[in-house]
């Protein structure tokens, strides 16, 4: 019973961890397995977050390593450019646009996005982080009561 309850923990997380699914993914996956809401916030916030430290540390130096290949190249100038599009609000407003980002749970929002867009406007990881960490926790309780609503009509 607890190794279950583990291994659904750890499943839950891991879908956090994964670049567009995110807490939109994770929050309903997690409650879909039956875990009770607060755990399932906490473990995907948790597992959101954990990818962001490594992003804004060695995006650069990925992109840079990639632009050498040949089919990479134009793959990630499109990414780039898009979370130049992404960060309007972010450019304009600085701190309260990127915890908006983040805390928007659509599509092409998210940690991810965050970290990506921070970085490449310069934003420093000790001044990202707490502004990440405060999108992906509204954003998270959106999802959490989103999903809790939608769920229990069923």
């Amino acid at each position: 019973m607890e190794e279950s309850l583990l291994m659904q923990c750890a499943a839950t997380m891991g879908v956090a961890m994964v670049p567009v699914l995110e807490l939109r993914g994770a929050i309903p996956f997690g409650l879909a397995l039956g875990l009770p809401a607060s755990l399932v916030y906490v473990i995907s916030v948790i597992g959101n977050l954990i990818p962001v430290p490594a992003i804004m540390l060695f995006i650069r130096t990925l992109f840079r390593w990639l632009r050498r290949r040949p089919w990479w190249g134009e793959k990630i100038d499109k990414l780039e450019n898009r979370a130049h599009l992404k960060g309007r609000m972010v450019r304009k407003y600085r701190i309260p646009g990127l915890i908006l980002l983040v805390a928007i749970p659509l599509p092409g929002t998210g940690a991810w996005t965050g970290a990506l867009v921070a970085t490449l406007f310069d934003i420093r990881i000790g001044v990202a982080l707490p502004a990440i960490l405060a999108g992906v926790l509204i954003a998270g309780g959106v999802m959490t009561a989103v999903s809790c609503g939608v769920l229990s009509l069923f």
